[in-house]
């Protein structure tokens, strides 16, 4: 199971690439009118001059959900676990007859695994709707530059559907054909929800009663904005931006329910030192190993998160 699941990862990695990289598919030519006031605003520039350039906003969703994921789950498994009991209770899962690895780092490893996994997701299906529709940015006819003069657009106002009137930079032109939707939009939201979820879950109000949703609201806001500079810096239309953030939002919101479970809490059997006595000498300890070989939180306390399924 888990090299089929690799093998998944790593052709959602491949089609990304393709996407991102390569010239291998090209957007649909989107024919336009001469003149459209929604296709005349001023060249922004390139995305480097953007007030979130892609670097701030890759670096923040490829390293923030490591941090914030890693800490909690180091934090949890801290605050539940003492250095006098820390063999006591089943502190290592088994993987296969060999190799053992620590629960926390087994559940942080599936929380991002299928963070990364809807991340790439995100991206291959937002570049798929930008290549299918071939919609025009608000700034298209500002780097098309077309004559004209020779579509005969200058006493009429009539629809140009050829593809090779325009005269500005092919890469320019071709990165103003794929706009809808909004893949910043898109991946920042999914970022910014999935999060969210996490956090809400596994923080809840342990951490106080205002820490999770002030962070998840930190989180979708700054998300939102990202959107709404798109559209102020006219790279995206309002309908680029509102398509984009339901697509991160719509396969965050799927990812936890139902492949996380809502990080679903488990029935974990554990014993307190104050339970010992009472405890049934002679349930076998093999029992005890299976029912909480896959968990390291003793107590199913409200809001607490448990492992991905």
């Amino acid at each position: 199971m888990l090299y089929f699941q690799m093998v998944i990862l790593a052709a959602a990695v491949m089609l990304v690439y393709y996407c991102e990289f390569t010239d291998t598919f090209s957007p649909a030519h989107q024919g336009f009118a001469c003149r459209d006031p929604t296709l005349t605003k001023p060249d922004p520039g390139p995305e480097q001059s953007s007030r979130v350039q892609p670097v701030i906003l890759y670096s923040v969703v490829g390293g923030l959900p490591v941090v914030l994921i890693s800490g909690v789950e180091l934090l949890i498994f801290l605050l539940h676990y003492n250095s006098n009991n820390l063999y006591d209770q089943e502190k290592v899962v088994v993987m296969g007859d060999c190799c053992y690895v620590n629960p926390m780092v087994r559940r942080t490893f599936r929380f991002l695994a299928v963070y990364v996994f809807g991340l790439f997701t995100t991206d291959i299906f937002v570049n798929a709707c930008q290549l299918v529709t071939g919609c025009l940015a608000p700034h298209f006819l500002s780097v098309c530059r077309p004559n004209y003069t020779a579509l005969g657009c200058l006493d009429t106002q009539h629809f140009v559907s050829q593809s090779d009137v325009c005269t500005g930079d092919p890469d320019d032109i071709t990165r103003a054909r794929k706009t809808f939707p909004s893949k910043e939009a898109a991946l920042s939201l999914y970022t910014a929800v999935y999060l969210a979820m996490y956090v809400t879950s596994c923080i809840g109000s342990r951490g106080g009663r205002l820490t999770g949703p002030l962070l998840s609201l930190s989180l979708v806001g700054l998300a939102l904005l990202t959107g709404i500079n798109r559209v102020a810096e006219y790279r995206n239309h309002w309908s680029d931006v509102v398509v984009g953030q339901t697509i991160g939002g719509a396969i965050a919101v799927f990812l936890v329910v139902f492949v996380v479970e809502y990080f679903k809490k488990r029935p974990v059997i554990s014993q307190s030192p104050s339970d010992e006595g009472t405890a049934d000498t002679d349930q076998p300890q093999t029992d005890h190993l299976m029912e909480t070989s896959d968990m390291y939180i003793p107590t199913q306390s409200p809001g607490s998160c448990t492992e991905v399924t």
